[in-house]
């Protein structure tokens, strides 16, 4: 092995490696912790629904479970709840997901192979997007990488120690997100499929118990909440019936260019199209299972329905590693490192677009900021507390999720006691089973929703009051519209 002196010291080309991977990790955490202190983006709204939570911690919630609102609970202990403080876990959580990637390429491959893989994935443009984000993909995406890498190690020789961590990594990733259970069907694809992988299966079931034993307590949560986190899932995926949408299939295809990053995702649909020779040794076949059957599967859904670009992010776990090393094996490493760079060129368009338009001398319509839909909610907040300052004592009423989430968040005194208009009683987000206004009767409340109009809303109530519009601009001539009025005591549904 290839050592270098230096002031003394020896060090191995597998520390230099490990060292430069760092020193460029640490960079990039770095620039995105600033980031999220100085760069003055709003909360989305699902981010302050997860704050929301965060408050009363629980096994479940209405569309997810628990672990991201967990993880905001102990941050915004830590950190305080500003933006900044309740998305502090995403990018640590990505810098610690890319030194897993790192111990897993270099078991299986090298250190130049774990190297790449590590600085590509920690810049790859799904994570830069994500870490700006606080979401239920960071821990999965963290638990999925640790039960890979367990699964590496628990596959050895005198590994078997190890399958209690894929358990517990497998059990901690179902309670960041359903997709975990991704994972454990390709861990079970691959060691049915392989004859000489199946001695493994009595401790990857062992695992496996471990893991739902963790978990456990969402399901105890769901069933004494009429199972609402899962039929959340199934609605999401919206397949009803057979028909085919090839305008969502392309769109989604297409989204994967630019989640995985163009070159990386053309080599990976190259290896797909030429499998036996791209993945003929064992180590690309295990790589590949843990990210092609979670990427075909989300292709399938988008065809008979729709899937979100992120619904995929699991999958580049593995396909970071398998395409590194399949370039780096035929020479192509300036693909590596080209890719790299304009992803990180493409993350700095992406946070700072808006700005470099400005110094540029123009201005891009709002619609088309990349952030755009991270701007405007504080002002929205700070538009209805000064309606609550004028009429003391009325509260918040919404038929949007969103509108709900942002003004608990950004409303003072925060947070601001919110309420949900259902008058047909379905539980359609978490406001509808905490927060229904029914049992509200003889108040009032200050209406804040995107509608165009009042409709059947006068009807509940013994009087309206004044009626309005908060017109929230959001740059490049762009707005965001909302009906604001004063409702006068509620009759009950």
């Amino acid at each position: 092995m290839a050592v270098f002196q230096r002031a003394g010291a020896t060090i191995s080309a597998d520390e230099r490696l490990l060292r430069f991977a760092l020193i460029v990790l640490l960079a990039v955490t770095a620039a995105r912790l600033v980031w999220l202190r100085v760069g003055g983006l709003d909360l989305y709204p699902d981010e302050a629904q997860y704050w929301l939570w965060s408050l009363t911690p629980a096994w479940g919630y209405f569309s997810k479970p628990p672990l991201v609102a967990w993880l905001i609970r102990v941050s915004t202990l830590l950190f305080g709840d500003d933006p900044g403080g309740i998305r502090v876990a995403s990018p640590l959580l990505h810098f610690a997901t890319a030194l897993v990637i790192f111990h897993t390429a270099r078991r299986l491959y090298d250190a130049r192979i774990a190297c790449w893989s590590a600085i590509a994935y920690g810049t790859l443009p799904g994570v830069s997007a994500s870490a700006l984000l606080i979401s239920t993909d960071v821990p999965l995406m963290f638990c999925w990488a640790v039960a890979l890498y367990a699964f590496v190690r628990a596959r050895e020789l005198r590994g078997a120690r190890w399958w209690i961590v894929v358990g517990i990594a497998a059990g901690l990733g179902l309670l960041s997100k359903y997709a975990m259970a991704y994972w454990l069907i390709s861990a079970l694809i691959f060691l049915v499929a392989i004859k000489d992988e199946r001695r493994h299966l009595l401790h990857f079931l062992q695992a496996v118990a471990i893991a739902l034993l963790i978990y456990a307590p969402n399901f105890v949560w769901n069933y004494t909440h009429q199972f609402v986190s899962y039929r959340h899932t199934e609605a999401n995926a919206d397949i009803s019936g057979f028909a085919l949408h090839p305008g969502a299939f392309g769109e989604f295809l297409g989204s994967q260019f630019g989640v995985f990053g163009p070159i990386f995702f053309a080599t990976l649909l190259v290896m797909v199209v030429l499998m036996r020779r791209a993945l003929a040794d064992r180590r690309a076949q295990l790589l590949a299972v843990f990210a092609l059957p979670t990427l075909a599967m989300m292709l399938v859904v988008s065809l008979l329905s729709r899937a979100h670009p992120n619904w995929s992010a699991p999958t580049y776990i593995s396909a970071t590693i398998l395409v590194i090393a399949y370039l780096f094996q035929r020479g192509r490493e300036v693909l590596v490192t080209g890719s790299v760079v304009l992803h990180v060129v493409a993350a700095v368009l992406l946070i700072g677009a808006r700005d470099i338009a400005h110094a540029a001398g123009w201005e891009i319509p709002g619609k088309y900021e990349p952030l755009h839909r991270l701007r405007g909610w504080a002002t929205l907040g700070r538009a209805v507390t000064a309606l609550q300052v004028e009429h003391p004592g009325d509260r918040i009423l919404s038929d949007n999720r969103e509108v709900l989430a942002a003004l608990a968040y950004y409303g003072q005194p925060r947070p601001v006691d919110v309420l949900k208009w259902n008058p047909g009683h379905t539980i359609h987000d978490q406001f509808d089973l905490t927060a229904d206004a029914g049992p509200h009767t003889g108040g009032s409340f200050i209406y804040v929703g995107p509608r165009s109009a009042l409709g059947e809303l006068p009807k509940y109530f013994e009087s309206v009051g004044s009626v309005g519009r908060i017109t929230v601009p959001l740059g490049g001539g762009t707005t965001r519209e909302f009906l604001v009025a004063e409702l006068r005591g509620f009759k009950g549904y």
